[in-house]
């Protein structure tokens, strides 16, 4: 077990060396041209990050890969992208989305 001192430090040094490694580029920023393509390639960044995160979430289930129409998350994903391609609507496509995968989720085996 873990001291509440010793978790705060951890905490602290943690704060510290983000801030760290971030501030030095932050400190630049308004004093640095990037090249267009540079600025175009970086509008590609928060998608990769969230396709990173979610298609695991979505398709790995206790470790092991399930790509199958009895995938509930698989489904509820698949609602939410063609939602969100149609309408354009963020509150529609999370609705939709948890909408069937819930409904999966209670029907599928």
């Amino acid at each position: 077990m873990i001291s509440p001192l010793a978790e705060t430090g951890l905490i602290a040094a943690m704060a510290l060396i983000t801030f760290l490694i971030r501030y030095p580029l932050l400190a630049v920023s308004g004093r640095l041209t990037l090249p267009p393509r540079l600025l175009q390639a970086l509008q590609y960044v928060p998608p990769a990050v969230l396709t990173a995160i979610a298609v695991p979430a979505v398709v790995v289930v206790d470790g092991d890969l399930w790509i199958s129409p009895l995938n509930p998350r698989l489904l509820g994903a698949l609602a939410a992208i063609a939602m969100g391609l149609w309408r354009q609507n963020l509150l529609f496509t999370i609705a939709i989305g948890m909408g069937v995968f819930w409904l999966g989720q209670s029907l599928l085996p």
